[in-house]
């Protein structure tokens, strides 16, 4: 949905007339129209993952390590970022032994 919003509202149409033609997919809303303030919702949130995609990353990395700890049978995270930003020089390997 949000890549639709962005390619067409790059050729100039507002985002009033795109929300009509985006269908939900799944849940209760499913088979409607989202609502602009969705719309602008969503694109609010892309925007924010293009400006600190570094942050994204960590928390990615922070979840897979909690979800390893919860589970460990579930085997090491398939990829990490090599420092955290939440000690300044310590690595996902530090990160690992203080949990």
């Amino acid at each position: 949905m949000i890549h639709t919003v962005l390619r067409r509202r790059a050729t100039g149409e507002p985002v009033e007339k795109i929300r009509k033609d985006l269908i939900i997919p799944t849940g209760k809303r499913k088979g409607h129209n989202p609502s602009l303030a969705s719309v602008y919702r969503a694109l609010a949130e892309h925007e924010k993952t293009q400006r600190h995609p570094e942050a994204v990353e960590q928390a990615h990395f922070e979840y897979a390590a909690l979800r390893q700890d919860l589970c460990p049978e579930a085997g090491p995270p398939a990829s990490g970022p090599e420092t955290s930003s939440t000690t300044p020089g310590s690595t996902a390997a530090d990160l690992m032994r203080k949990s």
